[in-house]
Parts: structure tokens; sequence; C-alpha cells
């Protein structure tokens, strides 16, 4: 249907030589009182209004926005283009070949599953860190990688070919995000629109969360399911209410020895306090424009992590040179300033005829009050002031040594016993504990629960376990808990930004200047996010010092940030497992949930590529960076991190002569045709996949086997049983699969049935184009910990057919033959953390019908409903225990026939029976907030909408 332009908004920009055809925002009084964000919102639904989906009452539900009222407005925001990474980019080209095929079995053309708005896909996930430390990791690492994924590149190589407006970045170029802002990007759509030029602005949703690194550059985007990208794809516009807006207000400058990494952890903690779940967060004030671009960019990167839905800086002069640093068409950027200028997009808060916007919520940093941080040793949230490290490590130490799992109890008016000294699992290795400490009295506790006696305590009075290791270069050593054994500059979220990754450079090699090393037992890697970081490395000569420390090149992607960390060396893993030692990682990432990492990595800390090399100097958490030295010069004197911290003076001056214009253009310049390896890929041919039953990494999903052209009626829900009941803040790395893939479990099992040998296993991301690997490690997480198991963890549960515990995916399937449908029980802030729609697909395929959570994140809650499972919230102030819930219970669910009647009830009533007969029953608060979720629900998901409305239009 095409435009009906209500507001006669349609005009002509002139720039330079070139007319655009642009919808004016000032045609609609009131929009210039909207922040940023909400004006590039209203200019989507003025391009877009058709008097049907969009109307005139959707514009003018911003022209009089309320920022103090509960958002209510549903509108359909079309985004501009897709980007997608390569982990949730397989599964999206397999179910656009899947519709292909559904498509043809309801009578249609194939040919119509195409995207119809930009997608490009950058394969950034695959890439493991096998070899580190030596000049050979990445040309190693290259070729594991390939012989790893040959069937998932071939598979994608064929997409690139059979579907228009696709493209595929290949392997080795960089990270999905850091991609985007320094080349995808554009600041300002231009499509050809009836043979006139149209201008609008650049906005994108993606399958990376951290799609919001592009909020720096102004582009309006965020990270969702790959379920709702494939939608976005095939032109389905993204159905979401008119949100809050939270007005971030800057002030100050960042004060010298702080880096972006603080500033960002401190922000990251404020919005989590303050509560940003679903909100837009919008940066203003006189401070914006003393943070540079790549700061803006590590900021928004974290949105993510505190919950919002973005947190975008506004265009502005630092916009502008960012454009032309990274190597942006003159044109292009005449383009993005006068288009900002005249739709009152920039930002310059000394103009004369400059508004202060509206905002529903206010928040305010003087920038010069950060000081330097880091968080853990789970949560990036929980942000410790470096000079408070030590002792912050020293209470939460005691939350992980020898903790039995089969046993947990809290420890309460326990007897303080003297300090001993115990001999380990061999008689060399010593365990000394303080006298506080009533893990020496053989006691086991939980350390949420216990009291302070028992979790507090200063540096000295945290145990230790020493273990002597021979390493394979013949080095003796010995391990303790707290040793950090991963050391990692990951391409996460600082790579984009030259400040912080040459002030790592700057720091390695006045490190080396004063004869410092790693600790031999600490594996070091660097894996930047582009190319872009190694040309500025090489000129400014600083790659030398950073390999004399062992942070050579292993990869241009998503490394130890996903848990692709690799595996630690063997005698070191050994030596953990066998003695049970909790070590550390230590990475200039955005996630350091459990279990991510690396299996035999207890607590992560996230920290600034500088401090990653200070760590890596240190060797151990436990450790004042303030009061004890690194090492010794030759002629002995102490060396502390004060004396190798970089100057800013000398961090500025390294970026004003090493980072130029020419090496984006460079690395740039044919970003889509790849290496040799790339080009030499065998690339089958047709507008359908030829699917290969053999397959163990890309395989035909079963989502559309025996649908009709109609949805069935949704019905309620009955006799359900708990297939899990899980804490707070529970991750969609707890819930879908991720990391390695072990031997002993269902999926390796599958594997092993196939052929597959144990080092081809490979990883959970890698496979995500199969099915039948992914939903058995659905909720298989080595550290889930599911109720209804007490003080197991991993991905087990009870079978209540029979009362035995076997795993999830056994349970799962035994209620499937007895045709028993499932819930899931959780509490806050349920499905936090990656975009992973495999959390959902997982769950759909498991057989859950509903998930019923005190709250959700923004993105699971809605993938959830995306492949047909109904989220469903306890009453306010309550929740399962509150409840007496405990997980054994049958629940039946009534209300959601409603549904078929067109409306949506705000609750459904469950009802959850005991076995003596007792009842509980509840209101639950049904998730689905808006009528276009209705109509996804009601198809059994977003997919198979599509697929009937394509099929229908025909």
């Amino acid at each position: 249907m095409s435009n009906v332009d209500t507001f006669g908004s349609k005009g002509t920009l002139e720039v330079g030589e070139t007319s655009y055809e642009i919808y004016r925002l000032s045609a609609v009084p009131g929009l210039e009182r909207l922040p940023y964000s909400l004006k590039v919102l209203a200019e989507n639904l003025l391009r877009t209004e058709d008097g049907a989906n969009i109307t005139a009452e959707h514009v003018n539900a911003f022209a009089t926005w309320d920022p103090s009222a509960e958002p209510d407005t549903e509108i359909q925001f079309t985004p501009a283009r897709v980007v997608m990474q390569d982990f949730t980019g397989v599964p999206c080209v397999v179910d656009l070949a899947t519709m292909r095929e559904a498509v043809a079995d309801l009578g249609g053309d194939p040919n119509r599953i195409n995207p119809l708005a930009p997608a490009e896909l950058v394969i950034d996930h695959s890439v493991q860190i096998d070899v580190a430390g030596r000049p050979d990791a990445f040309e190693r690492n290259v070729e594991l990688e390939y012989q790893r994924n040959f069937e998932r590149y071939q598979f994608l190589r064929w997409g690139q070919t059979a579907f228009d407006d696709f493209k595929v970045v290949p392997p080795g170029t960089g990270i999905v995000h850091q991609v985007n802002l320094e080349y995808l990007a554009r600041g300002v759509m231009t499509r050809d629109v009836g043979g006139v030029v149209r201008a609008y602005p650049d906005t994108c949703v993606g399958t990376d969360s951290h799609t919001t690194m592009v909020n720096g550059l102004g582009v309006l985007g965020w990270g969702v399911g790959g379920i709702e990208a494939e939608a976005a794809m095939l032109g389905q516009p993204v159905s979401m209410l008119i949100p809050r807006v939270v007005g971030f207000k800057l002030s100050g400058a960042i004060p010298a020895g702080v880096t972006a990494t603080d500033v960002v952890l401190t922000i990251t903690q404020q919005l989590r306090q303050h509560g940003v779940v679903g909100k837009f967060v919008e940066f203003y004030g006189d401070g914006v424009a003393e943070v540079p671009l790549a700061n803006r960019a590590t900021i928004g990167n974290m949105s993510p992590e505190f919950g919002s839905t973005c947190a975008i800086f506004p265009i502005d002069d630092v916009t502008i040179d960012y454009l032309r640093l990274t190597g942006r068409s003159d044109d292009q950027i005449a383009l993005v300033e006068a288009y900002a200028r005249e739709q009152g997009l920039w930002h310059d808060p000394s103009a004369a005829d400059y508004t202060e916007p509206t905002f529903s919520e206010y928040l305010e940093l003087d920038l010069s009050t950060v000081v330097p941080s880091i968080a853990g040793p789970k949560r990036p949230q929980d942000r410790i002031e470096l000079t408070e490290a030590k002792e912050s490590f020293a209470t939460s130490i005691l939350d992980y040594v020898n903790q039995d799992p089969s046993e947990s109890v809290v420890a309460s008016g326990l007897e303080k016993p003297p300090a001993i000294s115990t001999t380990g699992l061999d008689e060399s290795v010593e365990e000394t504990f303080p006298a506080s400490d009533p893990i020496a009295a053989g006691e086991h506790y939980d350390a949420t629960d216990a009291p302070a006696h028992v979790t507090g305590g200063d540096a000295s009075q945290r145990p230790h376990k020493r273990v002597p290791v021979t390493l394979e270069s013949g080095t003796q050593t010995e391990l303790d808990h707290g040793h950090v054994v991963i050391a990692s500059i990951t391409s996460c979220t600082n790579t984009s930004n030259p400040s912080v990754m040459l002030a790592a450079a700057l720091l390695a090699k006045k490190a080396v200047a004063k004869g410092l090393t790693a600790k031999p037992w600490v594996k070091t890697s660097m894996a930047p996010g582009s190319k872009v970081v190694t040309d500025y490395y090489e000129q400014a000569g600083l790659w030398p010092y950073l390999e004399k420390l062992g942070f050579h090149l292993v990869g241009y992607g998503c490394a130890t940030c996903i848990g692709n960390s690799g595996p630690l060396p063997e005698e070191v893993s050994a030596a953990v497992n066998e003695h049970d030692l909790s070590v550390v990682s230590v990475l200039s990432g955005n996630r350091n949930f459990e279990g991510r990492i690396n299996p035999d990595v207890k607590m992560n800390y996230l920290a600034s590529p500088p401090l990653v090399v200070a760590y890596a100097l240190a060797g151990t958490m436990d450790f004042d960076f303030e009061n004890e030295p690194l090492g010794t010069t030759e002629a002995g004197e102490p060396v502390f991190l004060r004396d190798i911290w970089p100057s800013p003076a000398e961090v500025q001056e390294t970026i004003d002569s090493s980072v130029q214009r020419s090496m984006f253009t460079k690395d740039y310049a044919d970003v889509f045709a790849g290496d040799e390896r790339w080009q030499g890929l065998p690339t089958p041919e047709g507008a359908t996949f030829e699917w290969d039953a053999q397959s163990t990494y890309v395989r035909k999903p079963p989502y559309f086997d025996g649908m009709g052209a109609t949805p069935e009626p949704v019905t309620d829900i009955s006799g359900a049983r708990v297939l899990a009941k899980l804490g707070d803040s529970v991750t969609t790395d707890h819930i879908s699969p991720a990391g390695s893939i072990k031997a002993d479990s269902p999926a390796g099992a599958y594997l092993a049935e196939h052929g597959v040998e144990r080092r081809d296993f490979n990883s959970y991301g890698s496979r995500r184009g199969n099915h039948e690997v992914m939903i058995r490690g659905t909720f298989a997480n080595i550290r889930l910990r599911n109720q209804l198991v007490p003080g197991v963890e991993g991905g087990f549960t009870v079978n209540h057919l029979n009362g035995e515990q076997t795993t999830i995916y056994e349970a799962a399937q035994a209620y499937a033959s007895s045709g028993i449908p499932l819930v899931i029980l959780g509490g806050k802030e349920y499905g936090s953390g990656s975009s992973r729609d495999w959390a959902a697909k997982g769950t759909s395929l498991l057989g859950v019908r509903a998930v019923i959570t005190e709250s959700f994140e923004r993105i699971h809650r809605s993938n959830l409903i995306g492949m047909g499972v109904l989220p469903l919230q306890f009453p306010a102030g309550e929740s399962a225990d509150s409840l007496g819930l405990d997980g054994t219970e049958t629940f039946d669910i009534a209300g959601v026939t409603q549904l078929n009647e067109g409306t949506t009830p705000r609750t459904l009533r469950v009802t959850a029976t005991k076995a003596d007969g007792s009842t509980v029953e509840l209101d639950a608060v049904l998730r689905i907030d808006t009528p276009g979720e209705a109509d996804y629900y009601r198809n059994g998901g977003i997919l198979q909408y599509v697929l009937r409305s394509l099929v229908s239009q025909a």
C-alpha cells in the first residue's frame, strides 16, 4: 500500500547537486520537543503511513506524547536494514530456506521468500582460541575454523547467491557490531523509490544484542532474536509500544587515568539500579561533546547489560568527524549532516535555537567523578572500584571455594575454628583457611544467605590451595585459588576504541621496558574487532611489545566473551579440576556470567584492555595495584602499575599519529569478497537448498511440518508439569546451548551416534543450524541450578512420571511421549543477556507451553511469543516460593482461548494442583503486550504468521 502522507510532510532536500525526497518532521507540530530517538521513530511512521497498519493517529501519538505516561500506544516500526552474526544468522538462513519449501507446499512461489530490506551477515562467532600466545596463532585458528565449519560456510555461500539483498562478510574480518559501526552503518539511508532517491534515517535491528554499539553513531537500532530479524528481513514491521525515554545528562570530562571501560561500568551500574528494562536511554547535555565517538559506541554497546532497548547519542560534529575518519564518502557525510540539521536531529546545546528535549525520566553523571573499575565475578553490573578489587575478591572467593554441590546448608551460629593447614589431594598441595572460614570445619553453605562474618573479610582472610604444576614448557610453578588463567583482550566492547586499545599496547611497551612478563599460567590472547586495530598497532610499532607479553593475534571475531576461549593448557586444566581450584578470567568484554567464559573457570571479571594486561602481569585477583609491585627491574627496583600506566597525552599522541582514514578505506575496500579460503568454497546453486540427510551442522527444522494455510485455534493448557524451577537472573546463557559440547551430554551422545569424533564436536554455537543438537543442549548449561534437583548443577531435572533424576532433554522426551505439556517457573530478570533465539526455540521444541516468572527481559519475552510460548508473570509481589509452589504441582492455565476471539486478556487463571489434591490459584499477568504479538501467538509463532501472510498476498 502506498504512502498516504496525511500531513503533507513529503518534500525535497538539496545537498550539493543532489535532490533527495524526505518526510519533514516540521510538518507535524509537537514533534520538535521529542527526544532524538522518538523523532527517528516518528519519521519512520510518516514515511510508511499507509492508512491501515500505520495511520495518522499513530503519528499524532508522537505529537501529543506524554513522557510521564506508561507506554500504551502500539506502533509498527520498519527498520531500514538487518544485521546478523553467524551463530544467529545461520538459523535465520536455515529458516528462510525452509520457508521457501513451505511456501511451495502451500501452493505459493518460493522466490517470494527474499529479504525485502538490506540484510548483512558477518561471520564472527565461529573462531575459537585453540592456539594462543604464539606467532602462528591466527593462521592456525583460522585453519581450524574452516575445518570445523565447512558445511556452515558452504551453506552461507549458497544463501549469498540464492537470496536478493543479502550479503555475507566472510570470516577473519571483524565482529558484527564493529563492522557495522565502521562500515555498514550509513547514518542516513538512501533508496530508489519510483525513480526518486529517498533519504531517511539509518535504523536497524540485529541478531547480536550488541547491535546497540551503532547507537554511538546516532543510528537507532537494537538487538532482536533471529526470529524477529527474519520477519524484519521479510518486510514485517517490528511491533512495539512507544517507549519511555530516559534522558541521561552528561557533564564534565573524563579524568586522566580513567578509561572508556570505567565510564561504561559506572553507567551500567547506575542504569541497572535505576531500572531501564524496555526503555530507551538517550544521552544529552554539554558533556556529550566531551565523549569521543569510540567511547559513545562503547557505552551504547553495553545497553543489553543495563537492560535498555537502546542507549543512543544524537548526531553532532563528533559524529561527522568519525564518519570522515572511517572512510565514508564526502557525499554521504554531507548528506548525514544536512539531513540531521534539516530534521532537528542535530545536537548542539550551545546553539541559540537549541531546545532541550523532554524525557520521561532523568539521570545525570559528572564524568569527572568516574574512577578506574572492574566488574565481577559473575555480572557486568557488579562494579568494583579498582582500589577495592583485592578486598572484594577476598569476599567473593568464599562463595566458590570447596562448595559441595550435593549439599548446601546455610551457615549459622558457627564457632570460629583456629586457622588450620590441611593437605589436598596429594601431599604437595597446601590448603589454608582463615579462622573465620566455616569451610575448614567441614561445613557447606549458601553464600547468598550466609551471615556477614562468613562472606566478609579482607585480603588476608581468604582460603589458599597452592598446587604445584609443571607446564608444557618445563616451567615449574604453582596454581592457587584466584589465579588468573585467562587474560583476554576480546573483541566485544572495547576493540572499536583506539584509546583503550592503544593504552593497552603502550602499557605493554612500558612493562617490557621494565623487564616485566606475564605469569606463566596465564593464557593470553588478542582478538581485535576489525583489521583496523592491527593496522594502527603496526603503524604505532606496538605489536612486538604485546606479543612479548603473549598477546598475539588469535583471530578477528567474538572469542573469549562468548565462550570461545578455547581450552586451557592440559596441565593447568588438570590441576584446576583435580584440586577444585577456583580460578579466574579477566577479559575486556561485556559479559561474565557463570559458565560462559570457560568450563574450568568459575570467576570472571570485566576490565579495560590495559587492566587485562596488568592482570596478566599480576597473575592473580588477589592483588592490590596501589600497594603491591608487579615485579622488579633488573636493578631490583619495584615496578608498580602507576609506573607503567600511559598518560592521556601519550595515548592521544599515539592515536593522532597512527589511526588514519586510509586504514578504514583499505580494510573495507572489498569486504564481501573474502580470502582464498572463502572464495574456494564450492557453492551449491538453486532457489531451494539441497539438504544433506547426513549433515550434523545444517538440518531442515520442523517448524512448518503439517502447517495449514489457516491456523488452528489456540487452546487452554491442562495437566502441565514443571520441567525446571529456576531462580533470579537466569540468562539466555543458562537456557540456550552455548560453548563446548560435553561428551556425556545428550548433544554429545547424539553426535557420537552420528559418527562424529569427540575432537570434531565443535561448539553449540557452530551447530545452531541443527535443531537436533540444539534441543538437546537447551537448559544444559553447567552452571544451571534447577531447584527441582537441589544441590545439583547442570541440565538436570526430575521426571515426575517416575520420580527419577534425569537430563532435562530426556525428561522432556518422556513427557512428550505421554502427551504432557510443560511449564517453566522462574524468578526476576528471566532471559537477560544475549538475544539468543535458541533460548526460545529450544524451549518450544522441548514442549514448554508457558514460562511463569516474576519478570522478563525484553528480547527473550518477545522471542518466546515468536515461538508460540506463553510468557506469564506472577502477580506483583508474588513468586513461586511465596505462593508455596515447589515444582511438583500439575498446572492448568485457563483463558488462553480468549485470544481466538481477537482479544488479549490481561491475566490468565493458573491453577496448580499439589499431590495431595490441594490447589494454589493465581491470576498470572499475560505478557503479550501488543496486538501484533497476539497475532504471532495465534499463528503458533512469528514465522508461521509471516508465511501465511505471504501466501495469502500472492
